[in-house]
């Protein structure tokens, strides 16, 4: 057996490839994307779950035959159901009720239960997705919940391997990354990493219009005001504990139809099959024509 064949599908997790845009116009900037589609999940949160439930393990949190719950708004709730189905646990999801049956279906492929909550109703209620998930591990014996917007190892996972990636890929020439923020661990973990080896690189955050990242970042301050977005997987009504905004330099809010637009663009001119997310970011990327050789992770 070669060392080139690996023996879990675990083990492709990361170590995904950069590629660089050529059909959109951003002047003098090279705009680059990191295809964490290629994870096996299809996402960057396969990441941020496998450093989650191994971190669990390591510290007795997570025992052999119990259950993993999380509230998520369907990319981490796949790494988990994933990682879970092959380490051998129950894993129960909740998930709000705007996701794609897509993911939806592809959950209970991996053997993950799913709970619907709404998606219009504010931290407090009993049918918010995260009050939810903690109501349920509460009653669940053995349980443990994975809690991405507040567990370090989120940030951690891409500290420590997403973002030695992209400045090895790069050559150590990276001027701004692009970032969205869901649970806030990657723009954090990465920021950590880079601003190390260079302060001078810029972290911009690619928000849906009507979440408040954007708005804390520009403004310093957010007020919730029930904004609703169609994007999937990032975007906020509040800020995680994972986030650290002394990192991020600078905001872009992206509307529905600007992020949809930019995605079929990429899918049509690159031939990049990715999601809602994806156009967030690349649409914010676009806006930032005064940096020079961004970099954005993509997800699918």
């Amino acid at each position: 057996m070669t060392s080139d064949i690996s023996s879990s599908i675990l083990d492709l997790i990361g170590d995904t490839l950069m590629l660089k845009l050529s059909s959109f116009d951003t002047g003098l900037c090279e705009l680059y994307v990191k295809l964490e589609l290629q994870n096996p999940g299809g996402s960057i949160k396969d990441r941020i779950a496998l450093s989650i439930i191994e971190d669990a393990e390591r510290s007795g949190q997570l025992v052999p035959g119990g259950t993993i719950i999380e509230a998520t708004a369907g990319n981490t709730g796949i790494g988990l159901a994933l990682v879970g189905a092959l380490k051998g646990y129950r894993v129960i999801l909740v998930i709000p009720d705007k996701m794609s049956r897509e993911k939806i279906f592809h959950l209970e492929g991996l053997g993950a239960e799913i709970v619907i909550t709404r998606s219009d109703v504010p931290e407090g209620h009993p049918e918010y997705y995260q009050d939810r998930a903690r109501a349920i591990a509460s009653n669940t014996k053995d349980s443990f919940l994975a809690n991405q917007f507040s567990n370090p190892s989120n940030p951690a996972a891409h500290r420590t391997f997403t973002a030695p990636e992209i400045w090895h890929q790069m050559d150590r020439n990276v001027d701004a990354v692009v970032t969205g923020v869901g649970s806030g661990g990657t723009v954090t973990g990465l920021a950590q990493f880079l601003k190390e080896k260079n302060p001078k690189i810029q972290m911009v955050i690619a928000d849906p219009d009507g979440s408040v990242v954007a708005d804390a970042v520009t403004k310093g301050d957010y007020c919730y005001r029930g904004g609703s977005w169609l994007v999937e997987g990032i975007g906020e009504d509040f800020i995680p504990e994972t986030l650290n905004l002394d990192y991020i330099d600078k905001g872009y809010e992206i509307d529905n139809e600007e992020a949809f637009r930019t995605i079929r663009d990429i899918a049509m001119h690159e031939g990049i099959l990715g999601g809602s997310s994806c156009g967030t970011l690349v649409a914010a990327a676009l806006k930032s024509v005064s940096y020079t050789h961004l970099t954005l992770p993509t997800k699918a």
